[in-house]
């Protein structure tokens, strides 16, 4: 049962996550989808992929990240260092964006991968959007039982 909670919150999480991130993307004609960022840095390291496989490679690669998180996530709450509820949720969401910018920033120092980002804005996005990830990650583990 656990291996399916971490799969279907890996799902949700990274889903609520690439939806707000989609969604203030194109409110703001910016470009803050993380699939397609990951698509400029697979391309600067040179990877002999084709257009469709490294978009594929993009998304595959952010749903892996999101599981990494979700693991984290349920070590924290199988421990007991922090409860299950929404107050943890927003910890673990801010604490995720936080090393979420940090990996971006070292993804972003890539030689070759010149995304047309606004840093700043983007690591603002990226912050909320881990609450997002937290968020949707905490509700199955709220939902399904234990």
């Amino acid at each position: 049962m656990e291996i399916l909670k971490i799969i279907l919150a890996t799902i949700a999480g990274t889903t609520f996550m690439t939806a707000f991130s989609y969604l203030i993307s194109e409110s703001f004609n910016k470009l803050f989808k993380e699939p397609v960022l990951l698509n400029y840095a697979l391309k600067a390291l040179r990877m002999e992929l084709s257009a469709s496989a490294r978009k594929t490679t993009g998304w595959a690669i952010h749903y892996l990240i999101g599981a990494l998180f979700v693991i984290g996530y349920h070590m924290i709450w199988k421990f007991e260092i922090l409860p299950v509820n929404w107050k943890s949720a927003l910890i673990l969401g801010a604490a995720s964006g936080m090393l979420g910018i940090l990996g971006w920033m070292l993804i972003f120092m890539i030689p070759a991968n010149n995304p047309p980002v606004r840093f700043g804005q983007y690591y603002l996005q990226l912050f909320f959007a881990h609450i997002f990830f937290a968020a949707g990650a905490t509700a199955i583990y709220m939902i399904l039982p234990s």
